[in-house]
Parts: C-alpha cells; sequence; structure tokens
C-alpha cells in the first residue's frame, strides 16, 4: 500500500504542474507573439516482480514479465510556435512576422534575446526598442524629423523626411531562426535566448530561407486555443481526482488492516 500511495502522488503532482501550465497559456491569451506551453510526461522506474523466461510452478513459462510502474513526472515543457492569427492595428512601427523567424534584441547585459514580439517603439534617442526598451538588432535610428516609416516586406526601413520628397533607407530587419525552436528559454517579457537544445540562431533576411516576411501595421497574437485549453484543464482535473480516489481507496485498505491486527 505504501507504494500506492507513493505512485498516486506523483500523477497528483503531475496533474498540479499541468494546471499550472494551463493556467499559465490561459493568462496569456491576449499577449502579443506567446506561444502555447505543453507539458510532456513520462512514466518512472518499473520493478519487475517476474522476469520474462522465468518457468512457474507448473513448468508453464510465462509469455510476459510482471512489471509494476512508480507513477509520473513532468520531463520537460514543450513550445508550440505554430503561427498566430496576424491583425491589423495601422501603427508605423507595429511588425509581424509571417514565418518562422524571430526579432533580435540586445539586453541591458549586451546579451542578445529574441521575441515574436513586434510592438516597437521609439526611445528618447529614436531607437527602435520593445515596451521594456531593449534595442532591436541591427539598430535602427529614425531621425527626429520624420513624418513617414516605411517597412517593406523584406524588412528594408524607408523613412520620409519633413519638407523631403525623397525617400530615405535607414536601417534593415534581420530575423533569426533555429534548428529546434522550442528549446528556447523563455525569459518573460516576450524575449527568449538560446539553450543547449535551440541551437545557434541562423540569422536571415526576411523572407528568405523559411525565415519569414515582415508585415508592417500588424501584430501577431497569441497561438492560445481557449477551447483547448479548457478541455485540457477538465481532463486534468478529472485525472486529480482519480489520483485523489487511489490515495483514499489505498489508505481505505490500510484502516482495514490495521482494525483486523487489532481483532
Amino acid at each position: 500500500m505504501d507504494k500506492t500511495l507513493r505512485t498516486a502522488a506523483t500523477g497528483l503532482n503531475a496533474q498540479q504542474r499541468y494546471i499550472e501550465v494551463i493556467s499559465n497559456n490561459i493568462s496569456n491569451v491576449n499577449t502579443t507573439g506567446y506561444k502555447t506551453v505543453r507539458p510532456e510526461f513520462q512514466d518512472l522506474f518499473y520493478e519487475t516482480l517476474r522476469p520474462a523466461g522465468a518457468i512457474s510452478r507448473n513448468g508453464v513459462e510465462p509469455l510476459n514479465e510482471v512489471q509494476i510502474g512508480s507513477g509520473v513526472e513532468l520531463v520537460a515543457t514543450s513550445k508550440d510556435f505554430s503561427q498566430g492569427d496576424v491583425n491589423q492595428t495601422g501603427r508605423p512601427l507595429d511588425i509581424a512576422i509571417n514565418g518562422e523567424g524571430f526579432f533580435v534584441l540586445e539586453l541591458p547585459n549586451h546579451h542578445t534575446a529574441f521575441t515574436r514580439d513586434g510592438s516597437f517603439q521609439l526611445n528618447r534617442n529614436g531607437e527602435l526598442v520593445t515596451s521594456h526598451g531593449y534595442r532591436l538588432q541591427p539598430g535602427v535610428t529614425i531621425p527626429d524629423d520624420t513624418v513617414e516609416v516605411q517597412i517593406s516586406r523584406n524588412g528594408t526601413i524607408n523613412i520620409l523626411r519633413e519638407f523631403s520628397v525623397d525617400v530615405e533607407t535607414v536601417g534593415q530587419i534581420e530575423l533569426a531562426r533555429f534548428v529546434n525552436p522550442g528549446g528556447l528559454r523563455n525569459l518573460g517579457e516576450n524575449i527568449y535566448i538560446e539553450s543547449p537544445a535551440s541551437g545557434k540562431a541562423i540569422y536571415e533576411e526576411p523572407g528568405t530561407n523559411n525565415t519569414g516576411e515582415v508585415l508592417q501595421k500588424y501584430l501577431e497574437t497569441s497561438n492560445v486555443s481557449v477551447v483547448e485549453e479548457m478541455v485540457n484543464m477538465i481532463t486534468a482535473q478529472r485525472a486529480y481526482e482519480l489520483n485523489s480516489k487511489s490515495i483514499q481507496t489505498a489508505d481505505n485498505i490500510l484502516g482495514s488492516a490495521v482494525n483486523l491486527k487489532r481483532q
């Protein structure tokens, strides 16, 4: 019965983690560029009560082993980087990626980070930055007398200055892609960094080698499906209840055994 209690406890812990992941997905349903996270579980060590090839008392060799598992554990959380809906905003500095790429950012510690959130702004120096102030890389500076910003699908940034009819190129957006984007490490604030699982960033011009084009005046929404998350939540809740029943059943059996001994 002690094994039953411990096995059921691993199930309770796993379903609790599942609910935590689902809650985080639902809470970010309106987060720009957010990608759904999925938990991955695996079964634990198995105890072999009768190995294959063992001969029974009557001389018959059973076909299969007798094994009892020890429960379940959360081994990884993977991200679903499928394309979210792209909505028009009309704001010139809003940029969506239609494809697999990531915007490249410079963090305050001068490390490189990546994001799908293209809601850029200008800081006091006229540089393109995220809402947290992280600079887009390569750096782009928009002059004070700019009256119009034009961003092409290949990432070329052109401006039109006040009292001028000539279009001027001030920068080029560069995107990054990864062999395994699901292995990126999430830091919060809509940014990711490389990890050994993701591999090194591959830098490309938008629209080349499946990196994806950029769309000005658009933003990518979260790819969370609320209906799917609600179904997952119900499934996790029922699994949690069943594991709780297992603990209650084991406790009742133990209680009965104790009462028999007393009698």
